[in-house]
């Protein structure tokens, strides 16, 4: 599973020209999911991502995280995040799991997220998606296991 974590001021999805998912601040996140990843795997990164310590503490040092701050996550199923481009221009996608296998497993993310009493917002799995949010910083960090 690999995690693309943006802090935001804010962050939206779009499907058809209507907003599915809108936080103000806190972590919008793009979820690859790869055929080897499990309930396990969904579980330790939950736990990882609400307890990032990236948020400013009064001595502007990162040290806060998403619940000391009160931000909520938007979470958004992105396959290309497994994209291979060793070989070519094009990318190869076969690191990247099913939708039999990541849709259950991105769900199963996102109620483990809610379940860490965080608000968790979320894309549409499958869908094309638009998405717009103001970096905070910026602060981008990649999560993978």
């Amino acid at each position: 599973m690999r995690l693309v974590v943006q802090r935001v001021k804010y962050a939206s999805v779009k499907v058809d020209e209507k907003v599915v998912g809108k936080i103000d601040n806190g972590f919008m996140v793009l979820v690859g999911i790869t055929d080897t990843d499990t309930k396990e795997t969904c579980d330790y990164l939950a736990e990882k991502l609400v307890n990032l310590r990236v948020f400013d503490d009064e001595n502007d040092h990162m040290n806060n995280n998403l619940e000391s701050v009160n931000g909520s996550l938007l979470l958004i199923s992105q396959f290309t995040l497994y994209g291979d481009t060793t070989k070519g221009n094009r990318p190869s996608f076969v690191k990247a799991a099913k939708p039999e296998i990541s849709k259950p497993l991105y769900d199963y993310f996102c109620n483990k997220c809610e379940s860490l009493n965080i608000h968790v917002e979320r894309g549409i799995f499958g869908a094309d998606m638009k998405v717009e949010l103001l970096n905070d910083g910026p602060v981008t960090i990649i999560m993978e296991k």
